[in-house]
Formats: structure tokens, C-alpha cells, sequence
């Protein structure tokens, strides 16, 4: 992708000016024709800071830095329905704030025309530290991810050249683009990274959970959530490991075929086609999972309950399930109710009660 560098604004000193202006004999000092041309905007940094208990993020900001006018642009197309073929589906639609940005109304994502898609719609919290997108993780790179939803038929439905040319018709963006990049042209590569921009401030680290690993004001924990939290380590951290409550890979988790899907979703391998990775989907993070039900790749678990339970007595042995699934001859992960009651009160504790209701990721009204 082409590199684009913001430029900065000449402010000048109105009244001086003014005031030499009418001066007939004021000296005139020489022009150097070498100088470079006068910048014509100025853009406000965003003040994007890494968790202190975070990994470095793997999104190049070089190519793409955060800027308020930017992120305002993003924010303003993410909640337009202009990105739909017959407007009715924004990104907000299947990414609710509230959510976590994850899809809760549904058990699959629904679409233009009330389509049912294959998927529940993955949460795009904490996307700078993203090495994959989707369940199968057929993007890999941030600034192309919204040209899948877009142009598929049964969820925005329409073209990235259509979509265009509607923005580029609209009244209200020229001068948000204007502002963002220093110039009204709609460009594919402008309209791509400013949705990047305004998905990379979802940032979410303030949890209960956090508080308590920073020794932060807030972040006690009860005797139940401490229990919780050392048989998550002991059972669950393998795949949903450090900060970001994932490894990011993709595993069989032993699930049997949706019986409701119109054909068998057969994850990671649909990207591949290497017949190892049938019915591997990627692993989620469970941060703000207390919002982002229902649960797995096809929405089938509606509580946590539901999801420890597959875990301890659900999981369905086959040729490709994950190792960790299967030891000692055991299938699934062996703990009692009061086990998962503990790490369930332990997940609560990820809930980040500030970002799920920062008024920030909410559309203008």
C-alpha cells in the first residue's frame, strides 16, 4: 500500500501581516525558490498509548498514524449505512459498542435483506495487537479487513468501487476527508485507514482484572475470582494466553458440525485447504466475554455455563482435535461445577465496564 504522510498547517500571524501589508516602504525579503511549498492542513495527533500490561502491538503506526480528524472520519463511516448496498447494514450493526464491538443480537450475523451469514461476528476489540481477522483468519491485514464484509453477499452486499462512489456523492465527507488527509478526493487507501484508525482506538485494558495486575486503585479480587483465576492458568491459558487472552491460533476444539448451518463450515481449512486445519477456527480472546455472547465460530452457547460444560463432558474426539483437548487418554477438560462457577467469576473480572460504555465509540446521535 502506498505510504501517506500527514502534512502540517502554516498558521499565520493574521494582524502582523496585515499590518506590513500597508506599509509601502516596508522591506520585502527575497523568495527562495527552493523552499518547499507552504503546508496547506494541520492534523491533531491522537493520543493512542500501549497498556502498560500489554505486548507491543504488531500494527505498523508508521504507515498510519492516529489522528483525531482521522479517527472522526472512521468513526463517521463505520456507523454509515452508505457501506451497505441498500443502506440498512453498518459496521456497528454486527459491532456493537455495548458488545465489546461483538455481535449479540444474533446467533449468526444477519446482513442486507435479513440474510442469515455462516458466523457469529467476532469481537474487533484490541485489533493493533491482531495478527489475523476471522474466524478462519482469511485477512491479515487491518487496513483490507472491511472489503471482506462489504462485498460479501449476505452482509453489506455491495462493491468497494460502488461504496466509493456513494461517499465521494455524500455532502458530509468532503471536508471530513478534507481534514483527515488534506484533500476532498475519496481514495480507496484514505477510506481503508481511516476505518483502520477509528478500530485501532478500541482499545480495551481497564478491567477489574487489569487493575489487579497493575496493583491499580479498583482492582481487588474476591477468594471465588483468585480460585477462578489459578485454574484458568491451569486449564485454559494454554490457548487463551497473556494479556490478550489468546495465542491468536487456530484449534479444533472438538465441536460436531452445526446441524442449522446450510453447509459444513470448515474453518481455518476453507484458507489453507491443508486437511489439518478442518474445523479449526481461531482462538478468541476472552476479554469482555461476560458481553460478547453467544459463544463459538456458529453462536451455539448462550452462557459460560454452556461453554464449560462442552469443555468438561461435550467435546467430541476426532482426528483432528486439538492435543491439548485430548491427554492421558482424557477427552475435554475435567472440572467440577464449582470449578467452573470459580472460573466463570474469574472471566467476569475481564468485563472493562469503561470501554464497553465509552461514549466515544458510540454513534453521533
Amino acid at each position: 500500500m502506498k505510504r501517506w504522510q500527514g502534512l502540517g498547517v502554516l498558521i499565520s500571524a493574521g494582524l502582523f501581516g496585515l499590518v506590513v501589508s500597508c506599509q509601502s516602504n516596508a522591506p520585502v525579503e527575497p523568495v527562495d525558490p527552493t523552499e518547499p511549498e507552504p503546508p496547506q492542513y494541520q492534523t491533531t495527533p491522537y493520543p493512542w498509548q500501549k497498556p502498560a500490561n500489554f505486548p507491543d502491538p504488531v500494527y505498523d503506526f508508521s504507515k498510519n498514524p492516529l489522528t483525531q480528524e482521522g479517527v472522526r472520519l472512521g468513526k463517521t463511516l463505520f456507523f454509515d449505512g452508505t457501506l451497505s448496498h441498500d443502506g440498512t447494514i453498518t459496521c456497528g450493526f454486527c459491532h456493537i459498542p455495548e458488545a465489546a464491538f461483538a455481535h449479540t443480537d444474533h446467533t449468526l450475523s444477519h446482513g442486507i435483506r435479513d440474510q442469515i451469514g455462516p458466523r457469529n461476528g467476532l469481537n474487533i476489540q484490541n485489533v493493533a495487537w491482531s495478527r489475523t481477522f476471522f474466524w478462519d483468519g482469511g485477512i491479515r491485514d487491518l487496513d483490507l479487513l472491511p472489503i471482506a464484509p462489504i462485498q460479501n453477499p449476505v452482509e453489506m452486499g455491495d462493491t468497494l468501487t460502488r461504496v466509493l462512489e456513494k461517499v465521494r456523492k455524500s455532502a458530509k465527507y468532503p471536508p471530513l476527508f478534507k481534514a483527515a488527509f488534506g484533500t476532498t478526493e475519496v481514495s480507496q487507501e484514505r477510506f481503508l485507514k481511516a476505518l483502520s484508525q477509528f478500530m485501532l482506538t478500541m482499545v480495551s485494558a481497564n478491567s477489574r482484572y487489569d487493575k489487579y495486575v497493575r496493583k491499580e486503585a479498583g482492582g481487588t479480587m474476591n477468594e471465588q475470582e483468585l480460585r477462578g483465576l489459578n485454574l484458568f492458568k491451569q486449564n485454559c491459558s494454554t490457548c487463551h494466553a497473556g494479556e490478550l487472552f489468546t495465542d491468536q491460533s487456530f484449534r479444533n476444539n472438538g465441536l460436531l458440525p452445526n446441524p442449522n448451518a446450510p453447509k459444513p463450515d470448515l474453518g481455518r481449512y476453507n484458507i489453507t485447504l491443508n486437511e489439518s486445519d478442518k474445523n479449526k477456527f481461531r482462538v478468541p480472546s476472552l476479554r469482555n466475554i461476560e458481553r460478547t455472547l453467544p459463544y463459538m465460530h456458529d453462536g451455539r452457547f448462550s452462557s459460560l455455563e454452556a461453554v464449560l460444560n462442552h469443555y468438561a463432558s461435550g467435546v467430541k474426539d476426532n482426528a483432528a482435535l486439538d492435543p491439548v483437548l485430548k491427554q492421558n487418554g482424557q477427552v475435554g477438560i475435567a472440572l467440577t461445577k464449582q470449578e467452573q462457577q470459580d472460573i466463570i467469576a474469574f472471566l467476569r473480572t475481564l468485563t472493562d465496564q469503561q470501554f464497553v460504555a465509552d461514549r466515544q465509540f458510540q454513534p453521533e446521535r
